[in-house]
């Protein structure tokens, strides 16, 4: 007669390390440090002055990061299909794309943009494109649009490659297009994989936003660079770190809600 099995030993619980509790405490200081800053400094009617500028600061600044990210979009796919293409031309036209923008800093390809097209004013206003060229704006959604073009690109190949192999052969032996394959079997599960680093890349490019306050766009930090001047009031730069930090947060639990939604079939 066989001896009865011994049940598993329960998994010990991790223990809360004595640095973690530090870290944590640290923090909770800070922010009541902050809370305690904010309302002794409080200052009503500096905010009432200041509020519409803020509003106007922030919505510019969202509409910028949104528009560069969808015009990013549509520029990452063609580099990113030339990433993963056999023709070495192709290939290697997308890798220098890539190369380029994501080994430069963003800050000098705004200047880039701002104040090396002007250099060429001539032929701008030759091919009737010196309207988009002279608005600091529409140089501030060029360069940050082809910036995270180059994000996206590596973001979208990283996800077609984690598709399996399986998954094409298949579609292939039903005999579907090509495009059919790509857009209806490769995309969908492409998009649940890069949907994290997609949002990580929307959260990098609201911080980097701030940057275009530098050639007079007056998003949310240029706004607050001018309330600063105005007032030598440190509050003003808390304000802009509470709505950044709002918009993030927004942003976060945006794509947990989606992930969650896309994921559900994954889930028992």
């Amino acid at each position: 007669m066989s001896a009865p099995a011994l049940a598993a030993p329960a998994a010990a619980k991790p223990k809360r390390g004595v640095g973690g509790i530090v870290a944590l405490g640290v923090w909770i200081a800070v922010a009541a440090g902050l809370v305690a800053y904010i309302a002794s400094v409080w200052n009503p009617s500096l905010f009432t002055r200041f509020g519409p500028s803020y509003l106007s600061g922030l919505w510019i600044t969202v509409s910028l990061v949104l528009i560069s990210f969808v015009c990013g979009a549509i520029v990452s796919l063609p580099v990113a299909l030339g990433r993963m293409a056999t023709n070495p031309v192709a290939r290697t036209l997308a890798f220098v794309f890539v190369y380029f923008f994501r080994g430069t800093p963003l800050i000098a390809q705004i200047f880039l943009v701002y104040y090396g097209f002007g250099q060429f004013r001539g032929a701008f206003e030759t091919m009737g494109l010196w309207w988009f060229f002279r608005e600091a704006w529409y140089c501030a959604l060029f360069a940050l649009s082809l910036n995270t073009a180059a994000y996206q690109a590596e973001i979208l190949r990283g996800g077609i490659e984690s598709v399996p192999k399986g998954q094409l052969e298949g579609a292939r032996s039903l005999g579907l297009h090509r495009l059919v394959i790509f857009w209806k079997i490769v995309m969908p599960q492409a998009m649940i994989v890069a949907l994290r680093p997609y949002a990580n890349e929307i959260i990098l490019m609201i911080k980097a936003s701030a940057i275009v306050a530098i050639i007079t766009v007056y998003d949310l930090f240029g706004e607050t660079r001018q309330a600063y001047s105005r007032t030598f009031d440190f509050q003003t730069y808390v304000w802009a770190a509470l709505l950044y930090l709002s918009i993030v947060e927004a942003l976060r639990h945006a794509t947990n809600f989606v992930e969650r939604r896309l994921t559900r079939h994954l889930k028992r």
